[in-house]
C-alpha cells in the first residue's frame, strides 16, 4: 500500500543552524597549539569549507579560560583600508584605552583611532622614513596588546589583507619573544605569488611554533550528520546523503544552501511522521553555491530582498539605522522585513545590532544580483549615511561615492584615505590610492599637481607605475588652457617622474623647458635646478651641471624648514658627486643632531650620502665617521631604510679596506633579502660579485655583477668588473664592447669620481687591443678632470693608469717604479687588495726586465698576502707564475693552515667525492657535520683549482682525474 505523503511545506518546522560537524581533529589541533603559546596557526581552505565556523567554535570558550582574544576580518575593498582587520579587532575588543597608561608610542595610533584622541598621548613628530613610521605604529599596537594582556590575534580572510596588515603579522611573528599567538585563515588559491602572506610560513624564525590546518570537504557520513542537525536531528538516509555529497562535493556551505533551497521548494517533505524527500531523480541541485543562494533570495518578498541588498552593498557589519537608510524603506516596513531577512539563514549578528552576511560568497552573489540602477542608488544612500557617522570611514566613503557615480566626492574621500594611510606609515597603500586617482580621473590641474607631489614613487608596485602618471600630466597639458607658470609646473613634474622612472634624457628636457617659467623663488625652481645639476643618466659635461647648481635661487621664506634643509643637503651632495672640493665645506655644515624626527631623517641621509662620496674619493676615515653619525641617528629614530643603505655601503667600504672576514656572506645576505631596497641590494651585489671573482667563483661573480647593473649608481663599477673578467680570459673585444658605451659618461664627461674604478679597466682593454693613442687620450682626460684634488683613491687610480700606459710603451723599469708607487698609494688609503695587485704588476715588470730574483721574491710575498686576504684566485695565478720560473706552486694560506696550491685539500677531495655521488650541498653538510656555507666554500675552491666553472664540470674533472674510488694518492691530492 502506498505511503501517504504530506507535501504541505508550510507546516514544516523552520530549518535549524547546522551543528559543528566533522572538525573534531582540527579543533583539537588548534587547542593543542594554543596550549604552548606563542604560536602561529595557518588555516587554509576553499570558500565555504568552514574556516570561519572552525575559528569561531575555537575562540568562543577562550575567555572562560582566561585568554583575551582579538578577532577581525580582512574586507575585500577596492579602496584599501590600512591595518583594517587589526583596527577592527582592537576597536571591537576594547572599550577604550584610558586606563592603559600607554607610552608616547601610543600617539602613533591617533590617525587610526580618532575616537580615543582624548586618552591617547600626543601625536609624535612625522617621520621622513616611511618604514620607520610604519614600525613605530606596529610597536604602538604591540604595546596595546601587552597592556591588555592579549593572548591571541585572529584574522580571517587574510588573502584580502592590505600590505600593511601582512607586514604587521610578519612583524609580530619575528619579534622575540613573540608578543601574541597569531591565527589566520585564508584561501590558498587566492594568494598572489608575491604576497607577503607566504612568508608567514616560509620565513618564520627557526624557534617559531607553527601549526598548519588545511580543511577538507565533509565525508558522506559527516554530510549526513550535518544535514540531520538542520532537520531536528532526524535520520537522513545514506542514499540522500550520498546524493547531496556528490552534488556539493561535501563543502559545508554548499550542503547547507542546497538543503535550505530544497526546503523552500518543498523538495523536502514530511512522510509517515518523519522527514522524506521527493524522488532523487526529480530533485535539481544548482551547480554552484551562488546559483542556490540566488534562487533562495529570488523566492523572498521584494522588501526582504531589499534588506539583503543593503547588507551586501555595505559589505561589512552594519547597524540597524544605517541599513534602514541604505534600503530607502520606511521605518515600519524595514522593521518588519529586517526580521525576515535575518531568519532566512544568510545573515548573522556580529554584535549588538551589527549584521553581516555569514559568508562572503553569499554577499557577492546577492550584490551581483542587484539591478544596476538600484545598486547605484543604494551606494549613494550608503555614502550619505556613513557621512553622518561621528567618525566617517573615509575608505568606505570613497568606494560608495565612486560606485554611485559621484566622482568629485569620491576623489575627495580617496585623498583623505591616502593621507590617513600616510599618517599611519602605510606609504604603499597611500601611493597606490593616489596613483589610481590621478590616472583614472580627469582632475583639474591644481588637484592633479598636488596629488602627484604626494605620491612616494618608490612605494608603487609593478615594473612601470610611472607611464600612466606621465600620461595624466600630458593629458592636462593638452586639454586644459594653462597660464605659462602653471604649464611649467606640470612640465617640471613630468620631468621629475620621467627621471624617477629612469628616462633621464627625456625627463631632463622637460625640466629644462619648465625652468624659465617657474616662479623664481619657488621650491620647484630650486628643485629643478638641482635636478639639472645632478649627474644622472647620460650626463652633460661637468661644467654644465655646475652651471645649473650655481644658478639655483634662494627660496621664499614661506618654504618649510625641512624643505630648506633638503635643498641644502641636495646641493652639497651634487657638489661632491661632481668632484668639487667646495662640497666638503658644505658637508661640514651638516648638523650632527636635530630635534625633529623629520629633519633627523634628512640629516641621517645627508651624512650617509656624504660618507658614500667620501668612500669613493678615498677618504675612508671620513666615510667611517659619517656612517657612524648616520647610524646613530637612524637607530635612534628607527630609520630602517637608511640603516639598510648604511649597511650596504659599509659592506662596500669593507671591500675597499680589506676587512674581508665574513664579508662574502654579509654581502650575499643583503642581495638575497628582498626586504631590502633594490638600490642597496645592487650595491651589495657589486661587492658580492667582486668577492666571488677574487675567490674564483666566476659563474656566481658574473650573476652578482649583472644584478648590480640594475642600479644606475652601481652600473659603471659593475661593467668595469665584468670587463676585467673578460680581460683575464684574454677576450679583449668583449672587454672593449662592454666599456665602449660608458667611456664617455665615466671619463669623457669630466666627472672624475665616475672614472676611479672604470678608467684602469678601459685603459687595459685599449692597450690589449693595441690602441695606444686612445689609451693616452683617456689618461689625459682623467688627469685634466682630477687635477690636484684631495681624492686619494682617484689619484691612486690615475697613477695606475700612467703605469699601465708606461708598461705598454715598453719602459719596463719606469713602469715598475710607477706600479710600486701605485701600490704604496693604495696601501696608504688603505686598499690592500689593489695594493697587492699593483705590487704584482711591479714584480712582473721586474721579471720582464730580467730582474728575476727580486721579482720572484716579491711575487712570493704577494701570493702569500693575497691568500691571507682571501683572494685565492689571484693567489693561485701568482703561484702559477712562480711555478713557471722556480717550480714552486705551493702558496701558504696563512694563519697556520697548510697551503695546497692548485691541489685539492683532503676535505675538498672528500666534498668532491660526495658531489660526484649526486649529493646536494645540504646533504654533504649533513654527512660531514659541517655547515652548508662551509661546503659551498669548499666546492668553489675545488672548482677554482681544477679550472672549472660549474658543479657538473667539477664532477667530470674529478672522475677524469681518477680521484673517485682511488685509495692511494692522486696527482691532485696534496701530500
Amino acid at each position: 500500500m502506498a505511503r501517504q505523503v504530506n507535501t504541505d511545506a508550510g507546516r514544516l518546522p523552520a530549518l535549524g543552524v547546522p551543528r559543528f560537524v566533522g572538525r573534531d581533529r582540527e579543533l583539537a589541533v588548534l587547542g593543542e597549539a594554543l596550549e604552548d603559546p606563542p604560536v602561529v596557526v595557518l588555516i587554509d581552505g576553499e570558500a565555504g569549507i568552514g574556516k570561519t565556523r572552525l575559528l569561531r567554535e575555537f575562540l568562543a570558550p577562550q575567555a572562560e579560560r582566561g585568554r583575551r582574544v582579538l578577532a577581525g576580518a580582512c574586507p575585500e575593498l577596492r579602496v584599501p583600508y590600512t591595518l583594517g582587520a587589526v583596527v577592527d579587532a582592537v576597536r571591537d575588543g576594547v572599550a577604550g584605552v584610558s586606563g592603559l597608561r600607554l607610552s608616547g608610542l601610543g600617539g602613533a595610533l591617533r590617525p587610526l583611532f580618532p575616537e580615543w584622541a582624548a586618552d591617547l598621548p600626543p601625536a609624535p613628530e612625522p617621520l621622513e622614513d616611511a618604514t620607520a613610521a610604519r614600525h613605530r605604529l606596529f610597536r604602538a599596537f604591540v604595546e596595546v596588546f601587552s597592556r591588555l594582556d592579549v593572548a591571541v590575534l585572529a584574522l580571517e580572510d587574510v588573502h584580502w589583507a592590505d600590505e600593511a596588515t601582512l607586514e604587521f603579522l610578519l612583524f609580530l611573528v619575528s619579534r622575540r619573544p613573540q608578543p601574541v599567538s597569531v591565527v589566520v585563515t585564508f584561501r590558498r588559491e587566492e594568494v598572489p605569488g608575491d604576497s607577503l602572506l607566504l612568508r608567514l610560513s616560509s620565513r618564520l624564525p627557526a624557534d617559531a611554533h607553527l601549526a598548519r590546518l588545511t580543511l577538507k570537504p565533509l565525508a558522506i557520513g559527516e554530510t549526513a550528520a550535518f544535514v540531520s542537525s538542520m532537520l531536528a536531528d532526524e535520520h537522513v538516509s545514506a542514499e540522500f546523503a550520498t546524493f547531496l555529497h556528490t552534488r556539493t562535493e561535501g563543502v559545508p556551505l554548499a550542503v547547507e544552501e542546497s538543503v535550505r533551497l530544497m526546503h523552500d521548494r518543498a523538495d523536502l517533505v514530511r512522510q509517515d511522521g518523519g522527514w522524506a524527500r521527493r524522488r532523487l531523480d526529480r530533485i535539481e541541485v544548482p551547480p554552484t553555491i551562488r546559483d542556490a543562494m540566488l534562487e533562495r533570495v529570488g523566492r523572498l518578498p521584494p522588501d526582504t530582498r531589499t534588506v539583503l541588498y543593503a547588507v551586501s552593498v555595505l559589505s561589512g557589519p552594519a547597524d540597524y539605522a544605517t541599513l534602514n537608510a541604505v534600503t530607502g524603506l520606511p521605518a515600519d516596513r524595514f522593521a518588519a522585513q529586517a526580521a525576515d531577512a535575518m531568519a532566512c539563514g544568510l545573515l548573522r549578528e556580529d554584535g549588538p545590532g551589527q549584521w553581516s552576511f555569514r559568508h562572503s560568497l553569499a554577499c557577492h552573489a546577492v550584490y551581483e544580483a542587484i539591478p544596476a540602477q538600484e545598486r547605484r542608488a543604494m551606494h549613494l544612500r550608503a555614502g550619505r549615511a556613513l557621512e553622518e557617522w561621528r567618525l566617517p570611514p573615509v575608505a568606505q566613503l570613497a568606494r560608495h561615492f565612486r560606485l554611485a557615480g559621484d566622482i568629485e566626492t569620491s576623489c575627495r574621500y580617496t585623498e583623505q584615505a591616502a593621507d590617513l594611510c600616510a599618517q599611519s606609515g602605510d606609504v604603499a597603500t597611500s601611493a597606490l590610492l593616489l596613483h589610481s586617482l590621478v590616472t583614472t580621473v580627469a582632475l583639474p590641474v591644481e588637484a592633479l599637481v598636488r596629488l602627484v607631489m604626494k605620491i612616494q614613487f618608490q612605494a608603487l608596485p609593478g615594473s612601470d607605475p610611472y607611464s600612466k602618471i606621465v600620461g595624466a600630466l600630458r593629458s592636462a597639458l593638452r586639454t586644459q588652457a594653462l597660464p605659462p607658470e602653471q604649464e611649467a609646473l606640470v612640465r617640471f613634474h613630468i620631468g621629475r617622474v620621467l627621471m624617477t622612472a629612469g628616462d633621464m634624457e627625456t625627463g631632463r628636457l622637460e625640466v629644462l623647458g619648465a625652468v624659465p617659467h617657474l616662479a623664481p623663488d619657488s621650491l620647484e625652481a630650486a628643485r629643478a635646478r638641482i635636478l639639472l645639476a645632478l649627474p644622472l643618466g647620460n650626463t652633460c659635461p661637468a661644467s654644465e651641471h655646475l652651471r645649473w647648481l650655481h644658478k639655483a635661487p634662494a627660496v621664499a621664506p614661506a618654504v618649510a624648514p625641512h624643505e630648506r634643509l633638503r635643498l641644502f643637503l641636495d646641493r652639497a651632495l651634487a657638489l661632491l658627486v661632481l668632484g668639487e672640493e667646495a662640497g666638503w665645506a658644505e658637508a661640514r655644515r651638516i648638523p650632527d643632531d636635530v630635534a625633529s624626527p623629520r629633519e633627523a631623517a634628512l640629516v641621517a641621509l645627508g651624512h650617509a650620502n656624504a660618507g658614500e662620496v667620501a668612500m669613493r674619493w678615498g677618504r675612508y676615515d671620513e666615510a667611517a665617521a659619517r656612517f657612524a653619525k648616520a647610524r646613530a641617528l637612524a637607530e635612534r629614530y628607527e630609520l630602517l631604510g637608511t640603516l639598510d643603505g648604511i649597511t650596504s655601503t659599509g659592506v662596500h667600504l669593507a671591500w675597499f679596506t680589506g676587512a674581508w672576514t665574513g664579508l662574502a656572506d654579509r654581502a650575499a645576505g643583503l642581495v638575497d633579502d628582498d626586504g631590502v631596497r633594490l638600490k642597496d641590494r645592487c650595491e651589495a651585489a657589486l661587492v658580492a660579485g667582486l668577492m666571488e671573482a677574487a675567490a674564483g667563483d666566476r659563474e656566481t661573480a658574473e650573476q652578482r655583477l649583472r644584478f648590480a647593473e640594475r642600479d644606475e649608481q652601481q652600473r659603471i663599477d659593475a661593467v668595469a668588473a665584468l670587463a676585467h673578467l673578460r680581460l683575464r680570459d684574454g677576450d679583449t673585444d668583449e672587454a672593449l664592447r662592454l666599456t665602449d658605451e660608458l667611456a664617455e659618461i665615466a671619463v669623457g664627461s669630466g666627472i672624475w669620481p665616475r672614472a676611479v674604478e672604470f678608467a684602469p679597466v678601459r685603459l687595459a682593454a685599449l692597450v690589449a687591443a693595441g690602441r695606444l693613442g686612445p689609451a693616452a687620450d683617456l689618461v689625459t682626460m682623467f688627469e685634466r678632470a682630477l687635477g690636484t684634488k684631495d681624492a686619494p683613491a682617484a689619484q691612486a687610480s690615475l697613477l695606475l693608469c700612467r703605469a699601465v700606459l708606461t708598461e705598454a710603451d715598453g719602459a719596463l723599469t719606469e713602469a715598475a717604479e710607477l706600479f710600486a708607487r701605485t701600490s704604496d698609494a693604495w696601501q696608504a688609503l688603505p686598499r690592500p687588495y689593489d695594493a697587492l695587485l699593483a705590487r704584482e704588476r711591479h714584480a712582473r715588470c721586474l721579471l720582464a726586465a730580467g730582474r728575476h730574483e727580486a721579482a720572484l721574491s716579491l711575487l712570493s710575498d704577494v701570493a702569500k698576502a693575497l691568500a691571507e686576504l682571501g683572494a685565492h684566485n689571484d693567489a693561485d695565478r701568482v703561484a702559477r707564475i712562480l711555478g713557471e720560473h722556480d717550480g714552486n706552486t705551493r702558496v701558504s694560506r696563512g694563519r697556520g693552515r697548510p697551503g695546497y696550491g692548485n691541489r685539492l685539500s683532503p676535505r675538498e677531495l672528500e666534498v668532491a667525492r660526495l658531489l660526484v655521488g649526486g649529493l646536494t650541498n645540504r646533504q654533504i653538510a649533513e654527512d660531514l657535520g659541517v655547515s652548508t656555507q662551509t661546503v659551498a666554500s669548499q666546492v668553489k675552491s675545488a672548482m677554482r683549482k681544477l679550472c672549472v666553472t660549474s658543479r657538473t664540470a667539477l664532477a667530470l674533472r674529478v672522475v677524469e682525474s681518477g680521484l673517485v674510488g682511488e685509495q692511494g694518492r692522486s696527482p691532485l691530492l696534496a701530500e
